[in-house]
């Protein structure tokens, strides 16, 4: 993840769970009961709480229950966890709006009217926030829009204008029109006949100034993502709400409008029990899989593929191991539906897979910064990098491709090339670790892989035995491990065994790696051993940077993973092996369309802030004027 990248995932701490609608609707009625209680004077403490409740709390609550049946008869999408929660937001907005304008009165020569004059500006800015959400959320058009929009401050009016008695400035109606229209002496003192017709004509040449400056603002905002993507921003914005607020699937909507075609090989190591024979068994049980498609796990939570390795290891007969490949954010799916896909071409080529029940012992290569750990089993190779100690982050696409080449030109007929993705230091610094094609790294990477795979074609192979081990972990997604917690597999071949080592979370704290293979080494007569993770981005729904060993215990971790390696040595097993790739079209984000997103993301937010506030502030002087001269 660039840092780019980080800061847009870190814009989701602002955003929260919509709460329950009723919750919404109690929590205004009580707002309304206190401003009743404060700005009215029947004369009881229960008559004043009431007539706040009327007065205040009904525009609230109609909009709460009537905004999202009205909005989706429009075809808009507004649920009613958010619609009530915008009109108490709306509702605190009037409520804090009254309350300045008297404290305005208090200590300068302006009067009451002051306070209705600034209580029309906050009707009409409820209107203008409500068509703006509305926009956001259902991209209706303005005129669709303004319907939902205008309900919490239509009902505002209407009440305004029936219990004022407004229509005694018309002089104009029957006794039915009266009883129907004209109830001023239900009505606090405070509001009787202070709101004239033509009061009502300023609230709604007010709403259209303020929804006409809050469509303007919406178009300026999206026009840079229209010109370089061709989408609305405004799709993004609800589908990232919709994501964190309340888990929806909106984000993939708009990932599919901004994607583009791939083709991604699937690598599969599998491994089955003999039961009991030397001859490969074709019935023969399966013990554990490998899978690795050159697919980034992203890009959050369990939008598009960021809960692949889950999905994966659910789709595995044996224990499944879905390391991380070398592919970067570009790489990720639009949509979780693309993870069967993926699964479908790793089912293939299990089919198609010829075993064997001999290995190679396992080598460790140093290149430059790359560090590789590798072994054959049959002609084809298992072969893990890391630049740890080094901070490193994603592999690009193109290089894995190359150093997966250079492997096979060096004597490996299939290769299964894992990015350890093991160390890094989050967001810090310039270098945020990333090995794009052209870099010394991936030039340490790709030799590195040729020198592997040749050293594997110099050894003789014996018979392979495999030990597995599982522990779900009692850490959870927000402290960085994911559903598969920690797995291990050690392989022995004529007494050399080997540790390949699986956290499911998203890279790791520095120097926790190195400390787990320390113990392991340490602790059991292992020849070597490797700490990979599974890159899974379920662990960052509301962190940009959830890196194992940050939120949790390392000690405790290292512990934990020493305990589940003696579990797999106690496992071991004879078995058999085989490797085979199959290719998968995929949709997927693009070739720099993440960093593009990103960046748009990033830069609307900084404009957005700057160019709200000039908008805000020119508004309020022309609102200022309008009803100085009115």
């Amino acid at each position: 993840m660039t840092q780019t990248q980080g800061d847009l995932a870190a814009l989701s701490k602002f955003i929260f769970r919509a709460p329950n609608w009723y919750t919404s609707v109690a929590f205004s009625l009580l707002i309304a009961a206190l401003t009743g209680i404060i700005a009215f004077d029947a004369g009881y403490i229960f008559e004043d709480a009431w007539q706040g409740v009327f007065f205040v709390g009904i525009p609230t609550v109609v909009a709460s229950l009537a905004t999202t049946p009205v909005d989706r008869r429009l075809g808009g999408q507004l649920t009613y966890n958010r619609s009530s929660l915008l009109a108490l937001i709306c509702e605190v907005v009037v409520v804090v709006g009254l309350t300045a304008g008297g404290l305005i009165t208090l200590f300068t020569s302006l009067g009451q009217n002051f306070v209705f004059d600034v209580l029309i500006a906050a009707l009409a800015l409820v209107f203008a926030i409500r068509l703006l959400v509305v926009l956001a959320v259902s991209r209706n058009s303005l005129l669709l829009a303004a319907v939902p929009a205008g309900i919490q401050t239509l009902t505002a009016a209407v009440l305004l204008f029936v219990y004022s008695g407004t229509l005694y400035f018309v002089q104009y109606g029957g006794p039915i029109l009266n009883w129907l229209f004209m109830r001023p002496t239900e009505a606090p003192v405070e509001i009787r006949y202070v709101f004239t017709p033509e009061d009502f004509a300023l609230l709604i040449g007010m709403s259209v100034l303020y929804g006409a400056v809050a469509f303007g603002f919406l178009r300026v905002m999206d026009r840079p993502w229209r010109q370089s993507l061709g989408v609305s921003g405004l799709d993004f914005l609800r589908g990232f709400i919709g994501h964190i607020a309340e888990g929806t699937r909106e984000l993939e909507d708009f990932f599919e409008q901004i994607g583009e075609e791939a083709v991604v090989p699937v690598t599969v190591l599998s491994f089955r029990r003999l039961d009991g024979h030397d001859d490969v068994d074709s019935d023969a049980e399966e013990k554990a899989r490998f899978v690795l498609p050159m697919i980034h796990p992203g890009p959050m939570g369990e939008i598009g593929g960021g809960n692949l390795p889950q999905r994966v290891a659910e789709a595995s007969e044996g224990l499944a191991f879905p390391p991380h490949a070398t592919a970067g954010h570009d790489f990720n799916l639009v949509t979780e539906r693309e993870v069967d896909k993926l699964v479908d071409a790793a089912e293939r080529a299990v089919a198609k897979i010829d075993y064997v029940t001999e290995a190679t012992p396992s080598v460790r290569v140093n290149h430059g910064e790359a560090s590789l750990l590798g072994q054959a089993f049959g002609d084809d190779a298992l072969v893990v990098n890391t630049f740890s100690p080094g901070f490193a982050d994603d592999v690009e696409y193109g290089v894995g491709l190359s150093a997966m080449g250079e492997a096979r030109v060096a004597g490996a007929d299939d290769v299964l090339l894992v990015d350890a993705h093991n160390c890094n230091n989050g967001l810090e610094g310039e270098d945020l670790g990333h090995v794009v094609p052209g870099s010394e790294r991936a030039f340490d990477m790709i030799d590195g892989a040729g020198d592997v795979a040749r050293h594997l074609d110099s050894h003789d192979q014996d018979t392979l035995e495999l030990g597995t081990a599982w522990d779900r972990t009692p850490w959870s997604p927000q402290e960085g491990i994911g559903p598969l917690g920690i797995r291990v597999g050690v392989t022995d071949v004529d007494g050399q065994r080997t540790a390949y080592v699986l956290a499911d979370g998203n890279n790791m704290e520095p120097g926790l790696r190195e400390r787990t293979i320390e113990r392991l080494l340490d602790e059991f007569s292992l020849s070597n051993v490797e700490v990979m993770t599974s890159d899974t981005h379920i662990v960052n729904t509301v962190e940009s940077e959830n890196q194992i060993g940050g939120a949790i215990d390392g000690d405790a971790f290292v512990a934990l993973v020493a305990e589940t390696t003696e579990e797999a040595l106690y496992d071991l097993e004879p078995v058999e092996a085989g490797m085979a790739s199959e290719r998968a079209t995929v949709t997927v984000f693009g070739n720099d369309r993440t960093e593009t997103l990103a960046s748009h993301a990033n830069a609307v937010m900084a404009m957005g802030g700057a160019l709200a506030g000039t908008i805000i502030l020119a508004t309020a002087v022309l609102s200022f004027l309008i009803f100085f001269l009115a």
